[in-house]
């Protein structure tokens, strides 16, 4: 097969699909690797790193797309992107469709088979291709918040771990899975005063566990929401349901009520947002005001570290790469935990969330497959 890497165009986006020790890999197993030229010049990786790992230099993306038959990205496609794609052409990439019709009603009308990172699962439930970027995201947005509460950045003029004699900010995360987990390592290792809330009582208590009690967590209700929200310096929007729009748990109302200078990063604004006034941002310009609470609500924060996170999902997606260039037809038809990653397949929206967020028929990934 030959697996393609076009380079990143979202604003911002200094990632790649697969790193040349990705290529090495794919190339001896016997495909060949088409990258266009510039690709990972945003994790310090030449062309000619790309031709010593065995890759094929293409001058265009348009030259990528017509040779490829599978496309390795890692943010969505744009829309030049998408008019790109061929019938029956292999999608790999995060797509994150039940936020964005636009997207979905272009990939439907390509007939082209999309598998997204963010719904491929394992043999514990978990999103093994999801995971290593939300532990970045994690991370990056308790740094984020940390600079977002700077005075010269409409913050209240908050150090996040305090000094002796002066308290530290009160992190409120909500949300305590991967997401969650690092950006509390982070707070806490910065000394701030760290709540996290989850619907779900085994990850409250695995978090107390590991943590210490150096952390306060709370059965997330409205009645906690509100109390712990109203008094955060930052509030960290850390909540994920699989393929599906982010619920919206920080309402316009509490936002009114927040002190001026408090801060929220929204790590779900790629999912649509967790809170009522999240807009997506870039890294050019990451944070407005709205009621004098900072929002910094970048769509790609990973993309902010390009170098470790393009090592981090490389060491996740690869061995999906390899299953799927030996034959995708037969690695969706035998593994479940790949299926589960198919959203969009001749024209069919194969993720039930998606579907059922922007109306559309749902076809059982098996059904999909035959036609």
């Amino acid at each position: 097969m030959i697996v393609g890497v076009p380079t990143e165009v979202k604003t911002n986006e200094r990632r790649v699909g697969l790193t040349p020790t990705s290529v090495r890999e794919v190339v001896g197993a016997g495909h060949e690797v088409v990258v266009q030229a510039g690709a990972g010049a945003g994790i310090g990786a030449d062309d000619a790193t790309y031709v010593a790992a065995g890759a094929r230099i293409a001058p265009e993306a348009t030259d990528v797309f017509a040779d490829a038959s599978m496309i390795v990205k890692v943010k969505e496609p744009q829309a030049d992107e998408r008019a790109m794609l061929q019938p029956d052409q292999l999608l790999f990439t995060y797509l994150h469709l039940a936020p964005d019709p636009d997207q979905t009603r272009d990939l439907v009308a390509s007939r082209a088979m999309c598998i997204a990172y963010e719904t491929v699962t394992d043999d514990q439930g978990r999103l093994p291709l999801l995971a290593p970027m939300s532990q970045v995201a994690g991370r990056m947005s308790i740094q984020a918040g940390a600079t977002a509460l700077e005075a010269t950045n409409g913050g209240a003029g908050l150090l996040l771990g305090g000094v002796p004699g002066v308290g530290p900010a009160r992190v409120v995360i909500i949300g305590g899975g991967v997401v969650g987990r690092h950006a509390t390592e982070m707070a806490i290792g910065m000394g701030a005063d760290v709540t996290v809330l989850d619907r779900d009582l085994d990850v409250l208590d695995e978090l107390d566990a590991r943590f210490d009690a150096r952390i306060t967590t709370l059965y997330s209700t409205s009645d906690a929401l509100e109390a712990t929200v109203l008094h955060a310096d930052l509030v960290v929007g850390a909540v994920l349901v699989k393929g599906a729009r982010a619920p919206r748990l920080v309402t316009a109302a509490m936002v009114e009520e927040m002190r001026p200078g408090s801060v929220l990063v929204d790590v779900a604004i790629d999912q649509g947002g967790a809170f009522e006034t999240s807009r997506p941002t870039t890294h050019e310009a990451p944070t407005y005001i709205v009621d004098g609470v900072v929002h910094y609500c970048v769509a790609n924060i990973p993309g902010g570290v390009p170098r470790t996170s393009t090592f981090a999902l490389n060491n996740a997606t690869l061995p999906f790469v390899l299953r799927l260039a030996a034959g995708p037809h037969r690695a969706l038809l035998e593994d479940q935990h790949v299926r589960n990653g198919l959203n969009i397949m001749n024209g069919q929206v194969t993720e039930a969330a998606v579907a059922e967020a922007l109306g559309y028929d749902y076809v059982e990934p098996f059904e999909a497959l035959k036609g």
